[in-house]
């Protein structure tokens, strides 16, 4: 499947990304062989064979997981710049749908 410079430059603009043209054609390059190459793996007959999430057995070591009280709201938002109705009021990022407002 090949991708088009216009579609590597929808995901850079999704991704707030710009590039210049050299490395525009360089990235449609390496994102058309990563995607030829997802295209091979599909192919290998995989057909009996179990699914796997992880080759080795792991314990975990770490603390057992216990729910405990948490802080109050109050105390929280003490270190807000600025809150609304109770929550954290952040920038905008998304303006009229569009990514990269």
């Amino acid at each position: 499947m090949a991708i088009s410079e216009e579609q590597v430059k929808h995901v850079a603009k999704l991704a707030k990304l710009s590039f210049s043209d050299d490395e525009l054609t360089g990235f449609t390059d390496q994102l058309g062989k990563i995607i030829d190459m997802v295209e091979q793996l599909s192919e290998a007959d995989t057909e009996g064979v179990p699914f796997t999430s992880n080759v080795i057995d792991t314990v975990n070591v770490m603390r057992e997981d216990v729910a405990t009280e948490g802080w109050s709201r109050d105390e929280l938002m003490k270190n807000v710049p600025e809150s609304e109705d109770g929550f954290i009021k952040v920038p905008a990022i998304i303006d009229n749908g569009e990514a990269g407002a």
